[in-house]
């Protein structure tokens, strides 16, 4: 406990292991759209979307003043701001290329919209023109002689922005306390928001300080990554005003900059040399739903300074609750900022799975301290740096944190089997992809998401960036050191992993001994169109048991087939079990025989079969189903045996996989049949929990709270799906008024539980109006109402129908268009929708789907794949349900 992790071979060994399975586990969704295309055409600098290394920033001096009431002229909210930003010429250039997006500049002295200087009282270069490259997002400044290398010099600017609701750069989120409106001026710099917020350098390599001052109202609070070191009272322009200054913040990429103005409360503690807080709503903090996150936040930054065997860089950590973010939370240096219901719980009325998943998801930010901000990408074509690790070892904070959940095993069920999902497709991508084929905003944007979050050097690379291979340089040295034995470097497992999609498929003939791999496809007929360097070959830990013995040492399986004759079976009830608690990132496959066996284990004593593995062996068999490696059949019967078992996981991977059932069959005659199987099999756990709480009247070991929170979802579903309108209007009402973020978020995904069309078709209206539903749960709402079945093809019909508007004007910046595109497709199975899905893509690709470019592509996909599911295994499920009734009867 709290060793270094470099003085175990072992642990070494397990990294290692690990990256192979999380690099790919947590890789991303997106599509490498290329900007190529063009050969040795010469381009104009400010044609291109990468910045030149010629000037390099080593400070930023800004200030800046958001005005928290509308302009009277415009009726727009504006910010103000100065910025100095001073750089290094590394090579001589009459060309300055800086980023800006949605600024308006003032021009200074009555000549350009920039000002010049030397640093150190030297000479600089005249400013010939200046203007604004608006496709490329820079203020272009053309100078009449050229930087000198080796120079620094000073670029000052004065701007205006909107401060607008926009949830992106320098942003206004808004919210009702005490019957008063409220502004908070907030942030969101990451991926590349920076530059709509004052010019700079908007790269992640582009690493620099930041002085920062910020103007705002009497009585507000203002935030940002350094401490607080000078607040005074002022007068500016005639306008009473705070003047907030902030100690210059370490060396770090602009996405990372924070700045916040609000009325905000806090609660705070210390933990050694660092200050910790937590910032909301003053009502939230004075119903003390900061105090769990506070409490926390201190053990998790402890253990991963051991981890790490590196101290906290900073000297606080601020976390704070917003009204509106676009993201679940952004790991700002020193202040993170959350939703709120990702940061605030209250004891009394939010569930377990609120309270899990606020110590997952601070643990997951505070990692980034790091992993991340400490030590930087180079470039967003390996954003799986930044997010896989983090993600990797956010399960062992939250685990450090809560230690009585065993929250580090749920990293089979949130990452491997969610992105598996999405692995198993012919539109994946490789992890890693050449930096020069993500370019535009949109595709950097498109980076973060489920791939990416899910694959000695920290104290090598501080303060700076880097690449894949970087770490995998480093562990080498770690093997080495510790004389840990690989079948080969480091380097060359992971780049099978890393530069290649998908993942394989380990199939084991328990009768021959034989083992083979093969790149796993959810849809068998799909054609494989991405070149692989490896040849969709990878070199595969195998982890593995008989008959319940672990067998020691790890099996590399380095070709498409080899030979283990350890694994053959020699008697009618052995078995052979591989991946255990699936350490490796790949399904595995058995022949029949020894899947009968593994059934027959599991329906006599399943816990002879590791938990992880139980749930493993479901998902296994479901994928290996629809993929047509084994029949529908076995598949459901690996649930049989759930009547027996009373633990979380395996019982989550099979509803997991009973939803897409649900999503292709709860519109046929299968529907009933499947329901009447459901409660047979949850009848019998129904009725353990029954004795377990002594009828319910008691919280089992291990539960923290009363049980009526963990079931208010249910309970507001099934109220407003059995009510009518005067139902529905007092949910919305409960809604309105709610002032606990995840209180509100029960509710809001109840309202759409309804059974009655126009209550529907209205609240789907209601994600056009930010005073109705907030522009960050616009996406959920739609996408909640597209899980009903009365609502599938109203939320289908009102995304066509708003799809323009949502997408040039509304939603720009705020609404999360993959997920919209995932959400309302998921139930697609019929010719009819297939082609309703390729018109709107046809009707729309001209302006494009920008970050759903490739859930656009997954959904044409998946829909494809359901057609073939459904003509294929509707008979055959019905049959079987059908026979399971016979049986019960």
């Amino acid at each position: 406990m709290g060793k270094s992790c470099r003085v175990s071979k072992l642990c070494i060994l397990f990294v290692v292991l690990a990256l192979v399975s999380v690099a790919t586990i947590v890789a991303l969704w997106t599509i490498a759209l290329t900007g190529g295309g063009d050969g040795d055409k010469v381009i104009a600098p400010w044609d291109s979307y990468r910045l030149s290394t010629d000037l390099v920033p080593d400070y930023y001096n800004i200030s800046l003043w958001p005005h928290l009431s509308p302009d009277p002229n415009t009726g727009l909210y504006i910010f103000t701001g100065r910025s100095t930003v001073e750089f290094e010429c590394v090579k001589e250039s009459d060309l300055i290329l800086i980023h800006s997006n949605k600024l308006n500049y003032t021009k200074l002295d009555n000549t350009h919209n920039a000002r010049l200087s030397a640093s150190g009282g030297g000479s600089a270069p005249t400013i010939k023109s200046i203007w604004l490259q608006l496709k490329t997002q820079y203020l272009v400044i053309e100078l009449t002689s050229k930087l000198t290398q080796g120079q620094k010099y000073q670029l000052y600017t004065e701007f205006t922005g909107e401060l607008a609701d926009d949830l992106a750069g320098f942003y206004r989120s808004e919210y009702e306390e005490d019957g008063v409106q409220k502004i908070v001026a907030t942030s969101q710099m990451h991926p590349t928001h920076a530059r709509k917020t004052f010019p700079c350098f908007d790269e992640p390599a582009m690493k620099a300080v930041f002085y920062i001052t910020l103007i705002h109202p009497p009585g507000t609070v203002a935030l940002s990554n350094g401490m607080e070191s000078n607040i005074v009272n002022t007068t500016i322009n005639g306008v009473a005003v705070t003047q907030t200054t902030f100690e210059p913040t370490k060396k770090m990429s602009t996405y990372l900059l924070a700045i916040i103005v609000s009325d905000y409360g806090h609660i705070k503690a210390t933990q050694g040399d660092t200050l910790i807080r937590i910032w909301a709503r003053r009502t939230a903090i004075d119903q003390r739903q900061g105090n769990y996150a506070l409490n926390v936040t201190g053990p998790i930054l402890d253990f991963f300074q051991l981890y790490y065997n590196i101290t906290y860089p900073l000297n606080k950590s601020d976390q704070i609750a917003l009204p509106d973010f676009y993201f679940g939370a952004m790991e700002n240096w020193g202040l993170v900022t959350y939703r709120e219901t990702h940061l605030l719980y209250d004891p009394v009325t939010s569930s377990n799975r609120n309270k899990e998943t606020t110590a997952s998801i601070i643990a997951h930010e505070l990692a980034h301290m790091w992993f991340g901000n400490l030590v930087t990408l180079r470039w967003w074509n390996e954003v799986w740096l930044n997010e896989g690790f983090a993600s990797y070892v956010s399960y062992l904070g939250a685990d450090r944190a809560e230690p009585a959940w065993n929250v580090k095993d749920l990293i089979v069920l949130d990452d491997v089997h969610r992105v598996f999902a999405v692995d198993a497709l012919t539109s994946s991508h490789p992890l890693s992809s050449k930096e020069d084929s993500i370019i535009l905003p949109d595709q950097i944007t498109e980076q973060f998401d489920a791939i990416s979050y899910s694959k000695s050097y920290l104290n090598y690379f501080a303060y700076s960036n880097t690449v894949g291979n970087d770490l995998w340089d480093h562990l080498q040295m770690a093997v080495k050191a510790n004389n840990v034995s690989l079948p080969r470097p480091v380097y060359v497992i992971m780049n099978h992993w890393v530069l290649q999609m998908g993942f394989p498929v380990v199939t084991i003939d328990t009768v021959r001994g034989e083992v083979s791999q093969k790149h796993f496809l959810l849809d068998p007929q799909s054609n494989v169109t991405v070149e692989s360097p490896y040849n969709y070959e990878w070199l595969i830990p195998v982890r593995w048991m008989k008959s319940g013995v672990v067998q020691s040492g790890i099996w590399w399986l380095m070709e498409l087939e080899a030979e283990n004759l350890d694994m053959r079976v020699h008697h009618s009830a052995d078995w052979v079990l591989a991946n255990i608690n699936v350490t490796g990132y790949y399904r595995v496959n058995y022949d029949l025989g020894n899947w009968e066996r593994l059934l027959i284990q599991l329906n006599s004593e399943h816990k002879i079969i590791p938990l992880i593995n139980r749930a493993q062996l479901v998902d296994d068999a479901f994928n290996l189903a629809r993929a047509q490696e084994v029949t529908t059949t076995l598949a459901l019967r690996t649930t049989s045996y759930l009547s027996m078992e009373t633990e979380y996981m395996p019982w989550q991977s099979a509803l997991d996989n009973l939803n897409y059932y649900y999503l292709m069959l709860d519109r046929t005659e299968v529907y009933q049949p499947m329901q009447d199987y459901m409660k047979t099999l949850v009848t019998p756990l129904f009725l353990y929990f029954k004795n377990v709480t002594s009828d319910w009247a008691n919280v089992p070991d291990k539960h923290t709270d009363q049980i009526h929170p963990n079931l208010r979802s249910a309970v507001y579903c099934s109220a407003i799906a059995a009510g009518d309108e005067a139902e529905w209007n007092f949910g919305w009402s409960q809604f309105k008024s709610a002032t606990l973020a995840s209180e509100a978020s029960k509710l809001m995904s109840a309202l759409a539980c309804t059974n009655k069309t126009l209550l529907l078709e209205r609240y789907l209206s209601y994600t056009l109006n930010s005073t109705l539903i907030r522009k960050q749960d616009a996406t959920s709402v739609i996408t909640y109402v597209a899980s009903n079945r009365v609502g599938q093809n109203l939320a289908w019909d009102f995304v066509r129908e708003e799809w323009e508007y949502m997408f040039t004007q509304y939603g720009v910046g705020s609404f999360n268009f993959a997920s919209l595109i995932s959400g309302v497709t998921q139930r697609f199975s019929t010719p009819a929708e297939l082609e309703q899905l390729e018109r709107f893509v046809d009707e729309h690709k001209t302006a494009g789907f920008g970050t759903a470019t490739l859930a656009v592509q997954q959904a044409v996909e998946k829909t494809k794949a359901n057609i073939n599911w459904l003509q294929e295994n509707k008979q055959q499920i019905l049959d079987w349900f059908n026979s399971q009734a016979k049986h019960t009867q």
